[in-house]
């Protein structure tokens, strides 16, 4: 009952994820006198919508007719989820380390910083053991995030309902004589079949409407083949980028001063050392370009990380914080006392 309940209400659920998610953003105290209650809240929902993917995946696997054309990205990883038990296993237990993996910290810093850094490296090594399966079970290929597919969107019911009425009423409407309304909808979902009749593109917008119907070398590609086996220094590049998380946690943990360059110095090293042994080719997929832009975007978060943090961004945030209004001054204090304390807030792995 859940399960269809979830599924004929996709986008009811998918607000009311968005919004409770958005809350616990919000309110005021969120990292200070209700930390951990904040952060398990926010963590069971990322687990609910995770859990919401899994059962919507699942509705739209039913649904009859030729699947909707989906993203390189979910092609590959339902690819492998279908193919491999043991990779939807481990991608996840990723996937939950990455939702809870805050909370465990805050937890553990309850026990003094010592048992925080413990948790942290340890949390940070299941990690890196995780991706290397990952890496060992596509037969070296580069790593995708998330390891998961994001969240298909499916037909609901009520809106098929009122296709079907729209399209009875025009079909009418021209029995009797009458031209439909410009604009009017003429899409129709069979009901045997359930496929569904394309919408009349607007005369003045063909090209563009037939440019979307193109095929591209993608979208006839086999799933595994939208990223290319990794070997030689891109191999190594890959391992590189695994093992930086767990190298820079342990000099972060022995570091007994946050202001120390060295640890920073290091992990940075190790992530810019992996960009640069990676080789672009021709052979490049698109899928593997947008993971690599991800990426390179990630890399902004060492602006606030370790040393950096601490000598230069740190002064910056909180002189700006004295002059925003007090509304918005709040919720950066908030970060800011986040961001101060707690490895995991801005990481990006």
């Amino acid at each position: 009952m859940y399960s269809d309940f979830i599924s004929k209400n996709q986008s009811s659920v998918t607000q009311i994820e968005s919004a409770l998610r958005s809350l616990t953003y919000i309110i005021p105290g969120r990292f200070r006198d209700a930390e951990l209650a904040s952060e398990s809240l926010h963590s069971s929902i990322q687990l609910l919508s995770m859990y919401h993917d899994s059962l919507l995946a699942r509705a739209v696997s039913k649904l009859p007719g030729m699947p909707k054309q989906q993203s390189p990205h979910n092609r590959y990883t339902k690819f492998w989820i279908q193919r491999s038990k043991f990779y939807r296993r481990i991608a996840t237990l990723l996937a939950m380390i990455q939702y809870t993996e805050l909370l465990w910290e805050m937890a553990a810093k309850r026990r003094g910083e010592r048992m925080r850094w413990r948790v942290v490296v340890t949390l940070e090594v299941v990690k890196a053991v995780c991706r290397l399966c990952l890496l060992k079970i596509t037969n070296s290929r580069p790593l995708v995030t998330p390891p998961l597919p994001e969240r298909d969107v499916i037909p609901e019911e009520e809106a098929a309902e009122d296709v079907e009425d729209e399209f009875e009423a025009e079909f009418a409407a021209e029995e009797a004589g009458s031209r439909p309304a410009p604009g009017a909808k003429k899409e129709y979902k069979m009901k045997r079949t359930g496929l569904s009749l394309p919408a009349l593109p607007n005369p003045g917008d063909i090209s563009s409407y037939l440019l979307s119907k193109v095929l591209t070398a993608d979208d006839i590609k086999a799933p595994s083949a939208l990223l290319n086996k990794v070997n030689g220094s891109a191999q190594l590049a890959e391992i590189l980028h695994v093992l930086q998380p767990v190298i820079y946690a342990v000099a972060m943990s022995r570091s007994k001063d946050k202001k120390d360059w060295r640890p920073w110095l290091l992990g940075l090293s190790v992530e810019y050392a992996a960009r640069q042994l990676r080789k672009d080719s021709l052979r490049t997929t698109a899928l593997e370009r947008e993971q690599w832009n991800k990426r390179g975007w990630a890399m902004g978060w060492w602006a606030m990380r370790g040393a950096f943090y601490e000598n230069v961004t740190k002064g910056f945030l909180h002189k700006t914080s004295e002059k925003l209004p007090s509304l918005v001054s709040g919720v950066l204090d908030d970060y800011l006392y986040l961001w101060d304390g707690y490895y995991f807030s801005t990481s990006s792995n």
